[in-house]
């Protein structure tokens, strides 16, 4: 990466990353409700209708289905469309070209076309936005063979892998958790990629690895300080993209700690933390284990409007570190 960085927010590093894409590709365009003039919900388009048009940057009607047919017709006639859902949760609207069609199309015609078209998944709780404004549907989509999906920590990773994302030349699902829009971080200047499918160990440790992605990346590295004070020594992974799954970096982690947490905010149950523990039961590394695998998870209810009850329904640092602390007291 270049050595000339500043310190950027997470919506501002996305947005630098979208300003190059159009700046140097004419096959992209912008499109989702109030992206426009109004800069997007969370003002990560900001100016780029200004920059670049209203041909480019597209505000589209609250039709969800109709938004995702039209990115999925334009990225098979050649175009590269980002397509920003308001909010995650109204993708369950889209589902049917999502799932039934950008995710089958380049299977069933024989790799004789693809659908390279971003959707960008604003996620999470923390906001007070209620159970159908907050929920965490990565792993939904995660499932679905013919989709990517990403979930960035950091403002640096943001940029560099929605540059990837745009590349990639099938459907990529680009989650976004909505309290890393204001976190800050240093964003190399340069239109620099990160490869879709590969783990960055963000905190090296010999205790015990925390995989997690997104937001809980920053609560699992916090966790990880605090532990530090008692002098356990936590590793953290961020799986930065949940499909391809980076299966290498995680046992490579689990065989040198022992010890394996997964830390989501989506529901507990059949989410990435499942996935990722059977992953390891199946792998070389179940044999290294020295205490049972722990998934924390969110509640098994849809989220709370009230803030407490909220806070309460996802994992949060005391959570982390109670569970920490009482996997490394542990021996199978």
């Amino acid at each position: 990466m270049d050595a000339m960085i500043r310190e950027l927010s997470f919506a501002e590093a996305l947005r630098e990353a979208m300003g190059h894409a159009l700046e140097t590709d004419p096959r992209v365009f912008l499109m989702g409700e109030d992206i426009g003039v109004y800069g997007g919900a969370f003002q990560v388009t900001g100016d780029l209708v200004h920059r670049f048009g209203e041909a480019r940057v597209i505000d589209a009607p609250i039709a969800e289905l109709g938004q995702a047919g039209v990115a999925v017709g334009a990225a098979l006639a050649g175009q590269r469309p980002v397509l920003e859902f308001q909010f995650s949760d109204f993708a369950a609207l889209a589902m049917e070209q999502i799932a039934n069609q950008a995710a089958k199309i380049r299977f069933m015609y024989g790799g004789k076309c693809s659908v390279p078209v971003v959707m960008r998944m604003p996620c999470g709780s923390g906001t007070g936005a209620a159970a159908q404004h907050s929920q965490s549907m990565e792993a939904w989509f995660a499932h679905v063979p013919g989709l990517k999906v990403v979930e960035p920590s950091t403002p640096a990773d943001a940029k560099g892998l929605f540059l990837a994302a745009l590349d990639d030349p099938d459907p990529v699902m680009f989650f976004e958790h909505k309290l890393l829009y204001k976190t800050k971080g240093h964003v190399p200047t340069e239109a620099y990629r990160i490869p879709l499918g590969k783990a960055e160990i963000k905190r090296k440790g010999s205790q015990l690895t925390i995989v997690a992605s997104a937001i809980m990346v920053l609560k699992a590295l916090e966790a990880a300080e605090e532990l530090a004070k008692d002098g356990y020594d936590v590793e953290v992974v961020d799986l930065r993209t949940l499909r391809p799954l980076d299966t290498e970096t995680i046992i490579a982690s689990v065989k040198k700690t022992s010890r394996l947490m997964c830390v989501y905010e989506g529901a507990k149950t059949l989410g990435i933390g499942a996935e990722i523990a059977a992953m390891i039961a199946e792998s070389e590394a179940f044999d290294y284990l020295d205490a049972p695998i722990r998934r924390l998870g969110g509640a098994e209810c849809p989220l709370p409007y009230n803030p407490d009850l909220e806070r309460a329904a996802v994992p949060q640092v005391p959570d982390i570190v109670a569970a920490a602390r009482d996997m490394l007291s542990k021996r199978v």
